[in-house]
């Protein structure tokens, strides 16, 4: 069963956080896709995987690109899997649905937005309810990450 990631953004966007997550599921040999909130954006966001600010190499793809399963990180704003990735990213409002058949799924929302911080509070309780692991971290002033989960939330 999928371990389930919820990470609250308050010092640093997904922007510049998603890149170094992307890297290190690159490194244990995961297979990602990064779902987005709109299909206006995946271009936008292929566009700053590419020339992320941490000069991470990051191969993708897009629809537009094609040959899915031969891209270790899928973009999509769908549901779709074509490049049967282990771990999804949720990224800018994507809706979180089924989780099933992943190794990790990772929901990165913005703290300062009350809708996003909404939205995570009502995933995170129909995943609970589902029987999945779940993890919270938050970012501290120094941008690292804390593990605010509660044993047996």
């Amino acid at each position: 069963m999928a371990e389930i990631m919820f990470y609250h953004l308050e010092h640093k966007p997904w922007e510049q956080v998603l890149p170094a997550q992307l890297s290190k599921a690159l490194e244990r040999g995961w297979r990602c896709v990064v779902q987005i909130g709109s299909e206006e954006r995946v271009e936008e966001v292929s566009e700053l995987l590419w020339k992320n600010e941490t000069d991470i190499f990051l191969t993708h793809g897009t629809k537009a690109d094609g040959m899915a399963e031969r891209q270790p990180i899928w973009l999509t704003a769908e549901t779709d899997n074509p490049n049967n990735a282990t771990v999804r990213f949720f990224i800018e409002g994507a809706v979180v649905g089924d989780v099933s058949g992943l190794t990790r799924a990772a929901i990165l929302f913005d703290g300062r937005d009350e809708t996003a911080v909404s939205a995570a509070r009502a995933d995170w309780k129909r995943l609970k309810a589902e029987g999945y692991e779940i993890f919270y971290w938050q970012q501290d002033e120094n941008y690292r990450w804390q593990n605010k989960s509660k044993a047996g939330d």
